[in-house]
């Protein structure tokens, strides 16, 4: 019994170091290969239409749309309890929003 596990387990050794080594090989040899350069990207042109939203004149309005508004994520009524959270979305019906991350929801630490 033992002769035979011991048997079993030399073999899966074996194979799996021979592939192993096969795979390793098959690395190098596509390393000393050769190199394909890649092709330039195409230059594409920018319409007038792009070009005039992306302007000086047009930099305000494009401020204005992405700048955070007042009531973001630090006004809202967080609750730390997993469980009193399902309660709430409970009796309210409404859905819950788990954050998890590491840190602030901000990105303040």
């Amino acid at each position: 019994m033992m002769t035979t596990k011991r048997k079993s387990i030399a073999t899966v050794l074996a194979v799996l170091l021979v592939a192993g080594t096969d795979g390793l090989s098959g690395l190098s040899r596509a390393e000393a290969g050769p190199q394909e350069k890649p092709e330039p990207l195409a230059k594409v042109r920018a319409s007038d239409d792009v070009k005039h939203s992306l302007s000086t004149e047009a930099f305000p309005k494009l401020h204005a749309l992405i700048r955070p508004k007042p009531g973001g994520f630090d006004e809202i009524p967080w609750l730390t309890s997993l469980w009193q959270a399902r309660k709430k979305a409970a009796a309210e019906g409404k859905p819950i929003l788990l954050w998890v991350g590491d840190g602030h929801p901000l990105g303040w630490t």
